[in-house]
């Protein structure tokens, strides 16, 4: 639908928002100037979903155009979880005039008597809506400032059946999902990229998604993603956001020459970008195979460029054969009906959905209603598959309760 059309829609619904989240307010302070700075920020607001929609994006800037998406998203996800709050108090209100016409009761036969002091119940949750609201505010707040950024480095043990005895006890590293073209913190992106190489894995996975949209992204970040080094190498595939098909390119070409120019800044960074094919890895003349495959997703919403058939063909000697693909959707659509001889699959893609809770004792994200598998290690008849949270994050400029991460693996036999 044309932008003329939806941006004026969407204004009007953020204005109907914002009018009956108002009324909670009044039931606290009856004040004109927060009243004045309420509805400021409304007009505010407004102006800034125009000018990011119809200003182009080189004359706003990656970072104003940022701070105007998430100041948007924080302020009406913060405000519509209050008004469920004052819907619930008009919704007993209703139900509540709606039971004094049947029964035929006076005004004055349901007044409360003026000497009790007592909160209503709908007063009560009116008020409860403010303090609802307050919760997505500060939480997605600290999400930015102080998660976005906060890499953990996870270590898994990973049993193989089929590992040959001179890679026992080898290191991998994984990283997933960077999004580039989402940084704004690039010493932190630096930071992180130093907890890995601090771990001294013996060989690197990229599972993907290096960019948002355009391979220029990564410039600003070459120099520090070039440091990622292995002594048996750093293997990557690509993932659903690098091939650009989330943007309105002028022509094919355009299209097809931004994909070479990602390819070549995996090159330029020293990575071995595998688009369908296969590397061995050799300890005391014994052997595994990486398998590499462009992105490769179950359903009808994710591109499905990679060849499993293809990226396999020379392996079939080779015992261990441990595969990269982003789309974890892809490991039960494919990979355990047809392709038993994956010992393990590396995946990345859910992101946790930046959103979550994580413990000892509890696991959840809204993601786990989109994947099966989301997060972390899952085993089926020997087959292995693992989840990458991602290092990076796309659109919310943050994370809370699902961190970034930074995978190192030890193999063992088993």
């Amino acid at each position: 639908m044309n932008k003329l059309i939806v941006i004026p829609i969407s204004a009007i619904f953020f204005f109907l928002i914002d009018y009956y989240a108002f009324q909670a307010i009044k039931t606290v302070t009856s004040s004109k100037t927060v009243g004045y700075i309420y509805w400021s920020i409304t007009v505010l607001s407004i102006i800034a979903l125009f000018l990011y929609h119809f200003l182009p994006a080189e004359v706003l800037g990656k970072n104003v155009r940022l701070f105007i998406m998430t100041g948007l998203f924080i302020n009406y996800i913060s405000k519509i979880v209050g008004i469920l709050f004052i819907f619930i108090a008009d919704l007993i209100r209703a139900l509540q005039w709606i039971w004094l016409k049947i029964s035929n009761l006076t005004s004055k036969q349901t007044e409360l008597p003026a000497a009790e002091n007592t909160i209503s119940r709908s007063q009560f949750l009116t008020k409860t809506a403010i303090a609802a609201s307050a919760i997505p505010a500060v939480s997605l707040t600290w999400g930015i400032l102080s998660g976005a950024h906060d890499y953990r480095v996870r270590h898994v043990k990973l049993k193989l059946k089929n590992l040959p005895k001179g890679f026992e006890g080898m290191k991998i590293g994984q990283l997933s999902d960077i999004h580039s073209g989402s940084f704004f913190n690039k010493t932190a992106v630096k930071g992180g990229i130093e907890m890995l190489m601090k771990e001294k894995p013996e060989v690197i996975f990229f599972t993907g998604d290096l960019v948002n949209n355009t391979a220029n992204e990564v410039n600003d970040f070459i120099n520090i993603f070039d440091k990622v080094k292995a002594p048996l190498g750093v293997y990557s595939t690509l993932g659903n956001h690098d091939y650009g098909d989330y943007v309105q390119w002028d022509s094919k070409e355009a299209k097809r020459k931004n994909l070479q120019d990602l390819m070549a800044a995996h090159k330029q960074m020293g990575w071995n970008l595998l688009m369908d094919e296969n590397r061995f890895l050799t300890q005391n003349n014994e052997k595994i195979a990486i398998v590499g495959i462009q992105n490769w997703g179950a359903g009808l919403r994710w591109p499905k460029y990679g060849n499993l058939d293809k990226a396999k063909i020379g392996t079939e000697e080779i015992e261990t054969k441990l595969l990269l693909s982003h789309d974890p959707s892809h490991w039960n659509a494919q990979v355990l009906p047809k392709h038993k001889d994956i010992d393990a699959m590396f995946a990345g893609h859910t992101h946790g959905m930046q959103f979550g809770i994580e413990n000892e004792l509890f696991k959840w994200s809204p993601s786990q209603y989109a994947y099966k598998q989301w997060a972390g290690l899952y085993e089926e008849n020997d087959q292995k598959l693992y989840v990458n949270r991602g290092f990076g994050y796309l659109g919310y400029p943050g994370r809370v309760g699902i961190l970034p991460e930074i995978t190192i693996f030890e193999l063992e036999r088993g």
